[in-house]
Protein backbone atom coordinates (compact mmCIF):
# COMPACT_ATOMS: atom_id res chain seq x y z
CA UNK A 1 0.00 0.00 0.00
CA UNK A 2 1.67 3.40 -1.16
CA UNK A 3 1.86 6.32 1.49
CA UNK A 4 -1.04 8.26 0.04
CA UNK A 5 -3.11 5.19 -0.01
CA UNK A 6 -3.16 4.40 4.10
CA UNK A 7 -5.85 5.60 6.14
CA UNK A 8 -5.50 8.94 7.57
CA UNK A 9 -6.02 10.12 10.89
CA UNK A 10 -9.24 12.07 11.59
CA UNK A 11 -8.01 15.74 12.82
CA UNK A 12 -10.95 16.17 14.97
CA UNK A 13 -14.30 14.32 15.92
CA UNK A 14 -17.16 14.56 13.56
CA UNK A 15 -19.70 17.55 14.51
CA UNK A 16 -22.35 16.45 16.21
CA UNK A 17 -25.46 17.57 14.47
CA UNK A 18 -27.66 20.50 16.38
CA UNK A 19 -30.76 19.74 18.16
CA UNK A 20 -34.30 21.70 19.08
CA UNK A 21 -32.54 21.48 22.85
CA UNK A 22 -29.64 23.31 21.86
CA UNK A 23 -31.73 25.90 20.05
CA UNK A 24 -33.51 26.31 23.25
CA UNK A 25 -30.42 26.62 25.80
CA UNK A 26 -28.68 29.36 23.26
CA UNK A 27 -32.33 31.39 22.89
CA UNK A 28 -33.29 30.47 26.92
CA UNK A 29 -36.55 29.37 25.72
CA UNK A 30 -38.51 25.84 25.98
CA UNK A 31 -38.22 23.32 23.12
CA UNK A 32 -41.97 23.68 22.67
CA UNK A 33 -41.10 27.41 21.72
CA UNK A 34 -38.97 26.29 19.40
CA UNK A 35 -40.88 24.05 17.83
CA UNK A 36 -43.71 26.55 17.73
CA UNK A 37 -41.42 29.44 16.23
CA UNK A 38 -39.89 27.35 13.55
CA UNK A 39 -42.97 25.47 12.78
CA UNK A 40 -44.59 28.93 12.27
CA UNK A 41 -47.16 27.64 14.99
CA UNK A 42 -50.41 30.11 14.50
CA UNK A 43 -52.26 29.14 17.37
CA UNK A 44 -49.92 29.48 19.85
CA UNK A 45 -49.33 33.38 20.43
CA UNK A 46 -45.42 34.53 21.13
CA UNK A 47 -44.21 37.71 20.99
CA UNK A 48 -41.65 38.63 17.82
CA UNK A 49 -38.32 39.23 20.07
CA UNK A 50 -38.66 35.46 21.44
CA UNK A 51 -38.64 34.82 17.71
CA UNK A 52 -36.27 36.75 16.59
CA UNK A 53 -33.89 35.03 19.42
CA UNK A 54 -35.60 31.59 18.70
CA UNK A 55 -33.94 31.92 14.41
CA UNK A 56 -31.10 33.74 15.47
CA UNK A 57 -30.02 31.06 18.00
CA UNK A 58 -30.98 28.15 14.91
CA UNK A 59 -29.22 29.90 12.49
CA UNK A 60 -25.98 30.16 14.42
CA UNK A 61 -26.09 26.89 15.06
CA UNK A 62 -27.33 25.74 11.58
CA UNK A 63 -30.22 23.85 12.90
CA UNK A 64 -33.34 23.06 10.71
CA UNK A 65 -35.99 21.10 11.48
CA UNK A 66 -36.43 17.32 11.02
CA UNK A 67 -39.44 17.11 7.93
CA UNK A 68 -39.93 13.91 8.61
CA UNK A 69 -40.38 14.31 12.85
CA UNK A 70 -42.38 17.41 11.91
CA UNK A 71 -45.13 15.39 9.45
CA UNK A 72 -45.35 12.75 12.13
CA UNK A 73 -46.09 15.58 14.95
CA UNK A 74 -48.45 17.12 12.35
CA UNK A 75 -50.48 14.13 10.57
CA UNK A 76 -49.10 15.15 7.45
CA UNK A 77 -46.17 16.66 5.16
CA UNK A 78 -46.22 20.34 3.81
CA UNK A 79 -45.15 19.40 0.72
CA UNK A 80 -47.21 20.75 -2.58
CA UNK A 81 -46.53 18.68 -5.10
CA UNK A 82 -45.88 20.19 -8.56
CA UNK A 83 -45.37 18.66 -11.74
CA UNK A 84 -42.85 19.73 -13.95
CA UNK A 85 -43.90 20.97 -17.24
CA UNK A 86 -42.78 18.85 -20.10
CA UNK A 87 -43.98 21.02 -23.08
CA UNK A 88 -43.20 24.69 -23.72
CA UNK A 89 -45.19 26.41 -22.19
CA UNK A 90 -44.12 30.19 -22.59
CA UNK A 91 -43.89 33.29 -20.19
CA UNK A 92 -47.40 34.06 -19.29
CA UNK A 93 -47.59 30.65 -17.82
CA UNK A 94 -44.14 30.23 -16.62
CA UNK A 95 -44.49 33.73 -14.64
CA UNK A 96 -48.04 32.50 -13.30
CA UNK A 97 -46.21 28.90 -11.85
CA UNK A 98 -43.19 30.93 -10.46
CA UNK A 99 -45.70 33.72 -8.42
CA UNK A 100 -47.42 30.46 -7.03
CA UNK A 101 -44.63 28.73 -5.87
CA UNK A 102 -43.23 31.83 -3.77
CA UNK A 103 -46.77 32.17 -2.28
CA UNK A 104 -46.79 28.64 -1.20
CA UNK A 105 -43.39 28.77 0.20
CA UNK A 106 -44.93 32.02 2.32
CA UNK A 107 -47.37 30.15 3.26
CA UNK A 108 -44.42 27.52 4.81
CA UNK A 109 -45.16 25.21 2.06
CA UNK A 110 -42.82 22.95 0.54
CA UNK A 111 -42.52 23.23 -3.10
CA UNK A 112 -41.33 19.68 -5.17
CA UNK A 113 -41.44 19.61 -8.62
CA UNK A 114 -41.47 16.29 -10.40
CA UNK A 115 -40.38 14.87 -13.48
CA UNK A 116 -43.65 12.72 -14.90
CA UNK A 117 -42.33 12.53 -18.73
CA UNK A 118 -43.73 9.54 -20.42
CA UNK A 119 -45.87 8.44 -16.88
CA UNK A 120 -49.39 7.44 -17.36
CA UNK A 121 -51.82 8.75 -14.89
CA UNK A 122 -51.69 5.62 -12.95
CA UNK A 123 -47.70 5.46 -13.00
CA UNK A 124 -47.94 9.20 -11.96
CA UNK A 125 -50.39 8.86 -9.28
CA UNK A 126 -48.49 6.05 -7.64
CA UNK A 127 -45.37 8.04 -8.29
CA UNK A 128 -46.35 11.17 -6.50
CA UNK A 129 -47.98 9.21 -3.53
CA UNK A 130 -44.78 7.70 -2.64
CA UNK A 131 -43.41 11.39 -1.67
CA UNK A 132 -46.95 11.33 0.44
CA UNK A 133 -47.44 15.05 -0.61
CA UNK A 134 -50.38 17.47 1.46
CA UNK A 135 -51.40 18.91 -1.71
CA UNK A 136 -51.05 17.35 -5.46
CA UNK A 137 -51.01 20.51 -8.25
CA UNK A 138 -51.71 19.01 -11.82
CA UNK A 139 -51.44 20.77 -14.79
CA UNK A 140 -53.32 19.05 -16.69
CA UNK A 141 -50.45 17.41 -19.38
CA UNK A 142 -51.43 13.99 -17.07
CA UNK A 143 -54.94 13.12 -17.89
CA UNK A 144 -55.91 11.81 -14.21
CA UNK A 145 -59.06 9.74 -13.30
CA UNK A 146 -61.00 9.54 -10.03
CA UNK A 147 -58.98 6.23 -9.43
CA UNK A 148 -56.01 8.78 -9.34
CA UNK A 149 -57.32 11.30 -7.33
CA UNK A 150 -58.40 8.31 -4.80
CA UNK A 151 -54.98 7.16 -4.56
CA UNK A 152 -53.37 10.41 -3.86
CA UNK A 153 -55.81 11.18 -0.91
CA UNK A 154 -54.86 7.56 0.31
CA UNK A 155 -51.79 8.33 0.67
CA UNK A 156 -52.34 11.70 2.87
CA UNK A 157 -53.05 14.25 -0.11
CA UNK A 158 -55.63 16.77 1.27
CA UNK A 159 -56.20 18.60 -1.89
CA UNK A 160 -55.60 17.30 -5.21
CA UNK A 161 -56.01 20.33 -7.94
CA UNK A 162 -56.20 20.04 -11.22
CA UNK A 163 -55.44 22.61 -14.31
CA UNK A 164 -56.95 22.27 -17.19
CA UNK A 165 -59.86 22.05 -19.86
CA UNK A 166 -62.09 19.55 -17.46
CA UNK A 167 -62.94 18.37 -14.66
CA UNK A 168 -61.98 15.34 -12.66
CA UNK A 169 -64.35 14.11 -9.59
CA UNK A 170 -62.46 14.39 -6.19
CA UNK A 171 -60.23 17.00 -7.37
CA UNK A 172 -60.94 20.73 -7.32
CA UNK A 173 -60.94 22.19 -10.48
CA UNK A 174 -59.44 25.14 -11.92
CA UNK A 175 -60.63 25.28 -15.81
CA UNK A 176 -58.92 27.54 -18.27
CA UNK A 177 -60.82 27.64 -21.53
CA UNK A 178 -58.79 27.74 -24.20
CA UNK A 179 -61.40 27.70 -26.92
CA UNK A 180 -62.21 31.17 -25.71
CA UNK A 181 -58.69 32.61 -26.53
CA UNK A 182 -58.97 31.56 -30.28
CA UNK A 183 -62.88 32.46 -30.55
CA UNK A 184 -62.03 36.31 -29.56
CA UNK A 185 -59.40 36.02 -32.44
CA UNK A 186 -61.47 35.02 -35.04
CA UNK A 187 -64.19 37.12 -34.21
CA UNK A 188 -61.98 39.99 -34.29
CA UNK A 189 -60.29 39.11 -37.92
CA UNK A 190 -64.21 38.24 -39.07
CA UNK A 191 -65.15 41.81 -38.16
CA UNK A 192 -62.00 43.28 -39.62
CA UNK A 193 -63.51 42.10 -42.95
CA UNK A 194 -61.09 38.81 -43.18
CA UNK A 195 -62.67 35.91 -44.79
CA UNK A 196 -59.95 33.20 -44.91
CA UNK A 197 -58.29 33.02 -41.38
CA UNK A 198 -55.09 30.63 -41.18
CA UNK A 199 -54.63 28.79 -37.87
CA UNK A 200 -50.97 27.87 -36.66
CA UNK A 201 -50.91 24.80 -35.12
CA UNK A 202 -47.74 23.71 -33.24
CA UNK A 203 -45.76 20.70 -34.23
CA UNK A 204 -44.15 20.56 -30.91
CA UNK A 205 -45.42 17.50 -28.77
CA UNK A 206 -47.74 18.57 -26.02
CA UNK A 207 -49.16 21.63 -27.16
CA UNK A 208 -52.20 20.39 -28.00
CA UNK A 209 -53.52 20.70 -25.28
CA UNK A 210 -53.79 24.32 -25.98
CA UNK A 211 -53.43 24.20 -29.68
CA UNK A 212 -56.89 22.17 -30.00
CA UNK A 213 -59.16 24.19 -28.33
CA UNK A 214 -58.03 27.43 -29.55
CA UNK A 215 -58.57 25.87 -33.32
CA UNK A 216 -62.10 24.97 -32.29
CA UNK A 217 -62.74 28.22 -30.75
CA UNK A 218 -61.76 30.18 -34.04
CA UNK A 219 -64.08 27.15 -36.17
CA UNK A 220 -66.71 27.71 -33.96
CA UNK A 221 -67.10 31.22 -35.21
CA UNK A 222 -66.30 30.61 -38.74
CA UNK A 223 -69.15 28.56 -38.49
CA UNK A 224 -71.90 31.54 -37.71
CA UNK A 225 -69.83 34.15 -39.96
CA UNK A 226 -69.15 31.71 -43.09
CA UNK A 227 -65.47 32.42 -42.48
CA UNK A 228 -62.93 30.16 -44.37
CA UNK A 229 -60.38 27.94 -41.68
CA UNK A 230 -57.32 26.51 -42.76
CA UNK A 231 -54.97 24.97 -40.48
CA UNK A 232 -51.18 25.81 -40.98
CA UNK A 233 -48.47 23.20 -39.21
CA UNK A 234 -45.48 25.05 -37.96
CA UNK A 235 -43.44 24.64 -35.45
CA UNK A 236 -40.89 27.09 -33.42
CA UNK A 237 -38.03 27.38 -36.14
CA UNK A 238 -37.21 30.35 -38.56
CA UNK A 239 -36.94 27.29 -41.44
CA UNK A 240 -39.81 26.06 -40.28
CA UNK A 241 -41.59 29.84 -40.53
CA UNK A 242 -39.76 30.44 -43.80
CA UNK A 243 -41.35 27.59 -45.49
CA UNK A 244 -45.06 28.48 -44.51
CA UNK A 245 -44.35 32.03 -45.57
CA UNK A 246 -42.96 31.38 -48.96
CA UNK A 247 -45.94 28.74 -50.33
CA UNK A 248 -48.47 30.89 -48.60
CA UNK A 249 -51.87 29.92 -49.23
CA UNK A 250 -54.48 32.34 -50.62
CA UNK A 251 -55.40 33.70 -46.43
CA UNK A 252 -56.09 36.84 -45.49
CA UNK A 253 -55.29 36.34 -41.76
CA UNK A 254 -53.20 34.19 -39.31
CA UNK A 255 -54.55 33.49 -35.77
CA UNK A 256 -50.70 32.20 -34.70
CA UNK A 257 -51.56 30.38 -31.54
CA UNK A 258 -49.34 32.38 -29.51
CA UNK A 259 -47.66 35.97 -29.52
CA UNK A 260 -44.23 34.21 -29.61
CA UNK A 261 -45.11 31.88 -33.19
CA UNK A 262 -46.97 35.55 -34.20
CA UNK A 263 -43.50 37.34 -34.31
CA UNK A 264 -42.19 34.32 -35.97
CA UNK A 265 -44.12 34.22 -38.77
CA UNK A 266 -44.78 37.83 -39.37
CA UNK A 267 -41.01 38.18 -39.44
CA UNK A 268 -41.28 35.24 -42.14
CA UNK A 269 -44.25 36.74 -43.68
CA UNK A 270 -42.62 40.00 -44.70
CA UNK A 271 -39.53 38.48 -45.85
CA UNK A 272 -41.84 36.67 -48.46
CA UNK A 273 -42.85 40.05 -49.76
CA UNK A 274 -45.80 39.83 -48.09
CA UNK A 275 -47.52 42.70 -46.14
CA UNK A 276 -49.33 43.07 -42.50
CA UNK A 277 -52.30 44.04 -42.02
CA UNK A 278 -52.35 45.18 -45.99
CA UNK A 279 -52.37 41.34 -47.07
CA UNK A 280 -52.24 39.13 -43.84
CA UNK A 281 -53.80 40.07 -41.02
CA UNK A 282 -51.77 39.04 -37.82
CA UNK A 283 -53.18 37.72 -33.99
CA UNK A 284 -51.16 36.35 -31.06
CA UNK A 285 -52.19 35.97 -27.62
CA UNK A 286 -50.25 36.17 -24.28
CA UNK A 287 -50.05 39.81 -25.04
CA UNK A 288 -46.23 39.84 -24.48
CA UNK A 289 -44.20 43.18 -24.23
CA UNK A 290 -42.44 42.06 -26.95
CA UNK A 291 -45.16 42.60 -29.06
CA UNK A 292 -45.99 45.50 -28.68
CA UNK A 293 -42.12 46.67 -29.99
CA UNK A 294 -42.83 45.32 -32.77
CA UNK A 295 -43.76 47.23 -36.09
CA UNK A 296 -46.60 46.91 -37.08
CA UNK A 297 -47.42 46.09 -33.38
CA UNK A 298 -48.87 42.98 -32.81
CA UNK A 299 -52.40 42.31 -32.05
CA UNK A 300 -52.54 39.68 -29.87
CA UNK A 301 -55.93 37.91 -27.41
CA UNK A 302 -54.82 39.01 -23.18
CA UNK A 303 -55.52 36.55 -21.31
CA UNK A 304 -56.38 37.45 -17.42
CA UNK A 305 -55.10 34.90 -15.00
CA UNK A 306 -55.81 34.73 -11.55
CA UNK A 307 -52.35 35.77 -9.34
CA UNK A 308 -50.23 32.66 -7.68
CA UNK A 309 -51.11 34.32 -4.73
CA UNK A 310 -55.37 33.41 -5.32
CA UNK A 311 -54.55 29.92 -5.72
CA UNK A 312 -52.12 29.36 -3.34
CA UNK A 313 -54.55 30.79 -0.36
CA UNK A 314 -56.87 27.88 -2.45
CA UNK A 315 -54.46 25.35 -2.11
CA UNK A 316 -54.33 26.28 2.07
CA UNK A 317 -57.99 26.55 2.44
CA UNK A 318 -58.36 22.70 1.30
CA UNK A 319 -55.16 21.52 2.96
CA UNK A 320 -56.61 22.73 6.23
CA UNK A 321 -60.26 21.55 5.31
CA UNK A 322 -60.24 19.00 3.31
CA UNK A 323 -63.70 17.65 3.96
CA UNK A 324 -65.19 20.68 1.93
CA UNK A 325 -66.81 19.55 -1.49
CA UNK A 326 -64.78 19.85 -4.67
CA UNK A 327 -65.06 22.87 -6.45
CA UNK A 328 -65.00 24.14 -10.12
CA UNK A 329 -62.74 28.00 -10.90
CA UNK A 330 -63.09 29.24 -14.05
CA UNK A 331 -59.22 30.64 -13.97
CA UNK A 332 -59.41 32.67 -17.27
CA UNK A 333 -60.66 35.67 -19.02
CA UNK A 334 -59.77 36.53 -22.86
CA UNK A 335 -59.76 39.92 -24.35
CA UNK A 336 -58.85 41.09 -27.91
CA UNK A 337 -55.86 43.64 -28.16
CA UNK A 338 -56.11 45.02 -31.18
CA UNK A 339 -53.32 46.97 -32.64
CA UNK A 340 -51.21 47.47 -35.89
CA UNK A 341 -51.35 44.07 -37.48
CA UNK A 342 -54.51 43.55 -37.42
Amino acid sequence: MSQSSKPQPADAAAPSVPTSADVARLAGVSRATVSYVLNNAEAVRISEPTRRKVREAAEELGYVPHAAARSLRAGHTRIVLLPTSHIPIGPLYSRFLNELQWALRRLDYTVVQYGSLGLSGDQAARAWAELRPVAVISLGEITLSPRNVATLKRAGARAVITLGPRTVAGAHALLMDQTEVGARAAAHLAERGRRRIGVVVPEEEGLELFSAPRLEGVRAVAATTGVHVEPLPMSYTEVSAERLAARWPALDAVFAYNDEYAMLLMRALQDAGLRVPEDVAVVGADDLLIGRLLRPRLSTVRLEMPTGDSLAELVDRVVREPAEPQERHDLMAARLVPRESS
